[in-house]
């Protein structure tokens, strides 16, 4: 079984930080390990170091490669455009599967969280020959939240609505205060305030602080409420779904099983094997419950 062990490993011990260039765009990436191809895709507000506490155990099974999305972290950061094209997931998946490509991996499993895993999902659609397995962690897709939105998700969700407002608006009040925005923006569920390991978290805020990242941000939210809505619902509309064998995780203390079944939910979006489960974890699953997270991994990642 693939476990951490009784105590954390060295912050993402065995991997080399490096930059690969795919398809004219710049990655920040670690990469370690051996075996069967493994992409790993991190969330919001975060970068890639999301994984700290899991990917150095997927690497003695797996070769794990660790990107900062397209955006966010220290890779390219498309500009602001009027129709958020560069942000949409369409784009964005097309990306992280060049990257791969540039790796030599035309096949490879997918585990994914957050925004990650929102990428990965139009990633399985529009990518199905490359993506072997999916793993998403703590979403349903944006189309369902957008149409079953009522006071409850906006409430919680609320920096949905915030993010996407029209450029530079909110930009501008993250940029004054940043620290105190992260903080918030992470608390949404009750954490200890050294919830983050500190090098995960310097990261998380170095990466905000990288001229255009909070551009990036903004862009993928907006491109949430428009763009990526216009694909989801090509999509339904032709009835493409998740082919692949596919593996969804949720915070059993979070937000998503409140809110919504969601396993009726991404049966009506897998046409293949479907798993699904909850964790013992609020939003970041892999830094709350790691020993979980892998554990319901352990059973589900070919090897």
């Amino acid at each position: 079984m693939l476990r951490a062990g009784g105590t954390d490993p060295m912050f993402f011990e065995g991997f080399t930080l490096e930059y690969q260039e795919a398809a004219g765009t710049r990655f920040r990436l670690r990469r370690g390990g051996n075996g069967p191809p493994l992409l790993l895709l991190h969330g919001n507000p975060q970068t890639h170091a999301m994984w700290h506490r899991v990917a150095p155990v997927l690497a003695r099974r797996f070769t794990v490669i660790c990107p900062d999305i397209t955006g966010y972290g220290f890779s390219a950061k498309p500009p602001v455009s009027d129709d958020h094209a560069p942000y949409s997931k369409r784009a964005m998946a097309a990306d992280l599967v060049a990257l791969m490509q540039a790796f030599g991996y035309g096949r490879f499993q997918v585990v994914a969280h957050d925004r990650g895993a929102r990428v990965a999902h139009r990633m399985a659609l529009d990518h199905a020959d490359s993506v072997e397995r999916l793993c998403t962690m703590d979403i349903i897709p944006t189309l369902e939240h957008f149409e079953r939105v009522d006071m409850t998700f906006a409430m919680g969700y609320w920096h949905w609505f915030f993010l996407a407002q029209r450029h530079p608006g909110p930009e501008a009040m993250i940029r004054a205060d940043i620290e105190p925005w992260f903080d918030f923006h992470t608390s949404r569920e009750p954490k200890p305030a050294d919830f983050f390991h500190p090098e995960a978290r310097a990261d998380y805020l170095a990466a905000l602080r990288e001229p255009g990242t909070i551009e990036a941000i903004c862009e993928d939210y907006r491109a949430a409420t428009s763009i990526d809505l216009e694909h989801d619902r090509d999509s339904r509309a032709t009835r493409q779904t998740v082919r692949c064998p596919m593996l969804a995780l949720w915070g059993g203390k979070g937000s998503i099983p409140k809110w919504y079944d969601a396993p009726a939910i991404w049966r009506r979006y897998a046409s293949g094997p479907l798993t699904t489960g909850d964790v013992p974890s609020g939003h970041y699953l892999a830094e709350e419950a790691p020993e979980a997270v892998l554990a319901h991994l352990d059973g589900f990642l070919s090897r």
